[in-house]
C-alpha cells in the first residue's frame, strides 16, 4: 500500500541550453514592471534589462539576504511599481526574489511569516507573479516554496514558507553556470548533491520523490567529479538538472540534519558559503544517521546504496576525503569555532530541516558530526 502524497512544483518549467534568449519574452507575459533581482552585478541579467519589451526596476543582491535587505528591496520593488519579479542568479539572489514576490502585495511584515524568529503565519494575500532563472548549479531555489533569510539579530538563518511562493516559470538554462570557478562549483554541486540525498533519506519521502533522486545521486557525483577534472557542457548540463531534481525534491520530502545545522551556521557566521557547509556536514551526518539507524531498516539500506553510488563514481566511498582532496574547506576553516558547537547543536533542533531527518539525532550526536566537519 503506497501512503498518500501530493507534488508541489513550479506552474512552469523550462530546462536546456538556449532556454535564456526567450527570458525576456516569459518576463513580459506574466506583467508590465518587472523588479529584477540579480547578483553583486547584472551580468545574466542585462538582456532582461534591455529588454524593449518590459519596463524593469534593478536589484541588486551581494549577499546572501537577510530581514534589512528583505525589507529594502520591499521597499524599491513598491515605490517603482513593480508588477511581478525576475530573480537572475545564485540562490541567494532566487531566494530575495522569491521573498519580495511573496510579500510585495502583503499589508503584513516578514516578521508575521517568517519560521522559528517570527510568528510563521501563512501568506494572506497572493503573492506577486515570480520567475526564477538560476546561474549556479546547487539550492534548486527555483523549484522551491520558502527563501531563506537571515535574521541577525537572533543570528539565525529562516524560512518564509508558502506553497503559494512557488515559481509561476523556472527556467533552467546550464549554459549560465559554464565558466563557474571551481570552488563555487565544488560547494554548489555538494549542496545539489545533498538536496537529492537528504529527500531520498527522508521520513517524508515518496514514490516520486525516490523516483527522482535514485536517479539524480549518482548522475550529481559523476558529474562533480568530471567538473573537478576540466569543464565541459556536459557535465555542467547534469550538474543543472541534479539542481533542479533537488529543489523539486526538497519542496516536497524535506531535507534533514545537514541543512537544520547548515541553516544555524549560516546565521552565526553569515560569510561561511552554504553550499560548502552542507558538503562539509553531508559525509558525518551520513554516518550518524547510519549508525542511529538500525540496520535493517529502510533508511540504513539506503544509506548503504548511496556509499556504494559515492564509491563507483567518485573512485572512494570517503566522499570528506574526496572533497577536502579538491579544496573543501572544513567547518573550522569556515570560521566555526569549536567552542560554538554545542550552542549551535542545541539551536538546530528547532529547524524545520530537521523534522524530516530518517532518525531524531541528540543534541550530543550533532555535537559530534560539528567536531568531524
Amino acid at each position: 500500500m503506497i501512503t498518500p502524497f501530493g507534488l508541489t512544483a513550479p506552474a512552469r518549467i523550462l530546462f536546456g541550453r538556449g532556454e535564456f534568449a526567450k527570458a525576456a519574452d516569459l518576463a513580459a507575459s506574466l506583467g508590465a514592471h518587472a523588479f529584477v533581482v540579480h547578483g553583486a552585478t547584472p551580468r545574466h541579467a542585462t538582456a532582461l534589462l534591455d529588454a524593449s519589451n518590459l519596463e524593469t526596476t534593478a536589484f541588486a543582491c551581494p549577499r546572501e539576504p537577510d530581514l534589512a535587505l528583505l525589507e529594502t528591496a520591499l521597499d524599491t520593488a513598491r515605490h517603482a511599481g513593480a508588477t511581478h519579479v525576475v530573480a537572475v542568479g545564485g540562490g541567494a539572489s532566487l531566494d530575495l526574489g522569491k521573498a519580495v514576490a511573496g510579500l510585495l502585495k502583503a499589508t503584513t511584515t516578514p516578521l508575521d511569516h517568517l519560521e522559528v524568529v517570527g510568528r510563521g503565519q501563512p501568506l494572506t494575500t497572493p503573492p506577486a507573479p515570480f520567475m526564477a532563472i538560476p546561474t549556479t548549479a546547487g539550492t534548486g531555489a527555483e523549484a522551491t516554496k520558502n527563501a531563506v533569510i537571515g535574521v541577525p539579530d537572533h543570528a539565525r538563518k529562516v524560512s518564509l514558507r508558502d506553497p503559494a511562493m512557488l515559481a509561476d516559470i523556472a527556467l533552467v538554462d546550464p549554459a549560465l553556470t559554464d565558466g563557474t570557478p571551481k570552488p563555487v562549483t565544488l560547494a554548489s554541486g555538494l549542496d545539489a548533491i545533498t538536496q537529492v540525498i537528504e529527500p531520498y533519506i527522508s521520513s517524508r519521502a515518496n514514490p516520486l520523490t525516490d523516483a527522482l533522486c535514485r536517479a539524480a545521486i549518482p548522475r550529481g557525483l559523476r558529474a562533480l567529479r568530471k567538473l573537478m577534472e576540466g569543464d565541459t557542457q556536459d557535465a555542467r548540463d547534469d550538474m543543472a538538472f541534479v539542481s533542479l531534481t533537488g529543489g523539486l525534491a526538497l519542496a516536497n520530502a524535506g531535507l534533514g540534519a545537514v541543512h537544520g545545522l547548515a541553516g544555524v551556521i549560516g546565521g552565526r557566521v553569515p560569510t561561511a558559503p552554504h553550499g560548502a557547509v552542507c558538503g562539509a556536514l553531508l559525509p558525518a551526518t551520513l554516518a550518524a544517521n547510519f549508525a542511529a539507524l538500525p540496520k535493517d531498516s529502510p533508511h540504513a539500506r539506503r544509506i548503504a546504496e548511496i556509499r556504494v553510488r559515492a564509491s563507483e563514481a567518485l573512485g572512494t566511498a570517503n566522499i570528506s576525503a574526496w572533497s577536502r582532496h579538491h579544496g573543501l574547506p572544513s567547518l573550522a576553516q569556515m570560521g566555526i569555532a569549536p567552542a560554538d558547537h554545542a550552542a549551535i547543536a542545541a539551536e538546530a533542533q528547532s529547524s524545520s530541516s530537521m523534522a524530516a531527518n530518517p532518525v531524531k539525532l541528540p543534541v550530543e550526536v550533532l555535537h559530534r558530526i560539528l567536531a568531524a566537519s
